[in-house]
């Protein structure tokens, strides 16, 4: 079967919190200073940006949404046999990567 990010099954998946929270990821949240439940509500609201299907182990996506009017990018895998939702990384998007958007990134 070819991999994809099943959005459907990881919404779920994020209702039930099945969630495992990286140690890469705490760290950045805890520099960053961004909340879990911000992270939360971009994974849940926010929009999936990029996907990345053939990731490994599991396929990925890239997640934009804004806490208040600051912009937070999540990564975050998903085992779709366990059910289970991995938060990779978190940041806010660089301007001098990306567009004023915080969508495309610049050439």
């Amino acid at each position: 079967m070819e991999p994809h990010f099943d959005q459907e099954l990881f919404k779920q998946a994020l209702a039930d919190g099945n969630i495992v929270w990286r140690q890469h990821a705490l760290g950045k949240m805890i520099v960053r200073d961004i909340s879990r439940a911000e992270v939360l509500d971009v994974l849940e609201y926010g929009e999936l940006i990029q996907s990345y299907a053939y990731d490994k182990p599991f396929p990925s996506a890239l997640f934009l949404g804004f806490s208040e009017s600051r912009p937070i990018h999540v990564v975050a895998s998903f085992d779709e046999s366990q059910q289970q939702v991995f938060v990779i990384t978190v940041y806010e998007p660089d301007l001098t990567i990306f567009e004023p958007d915080f969508k495309t990134k610049r050439n």
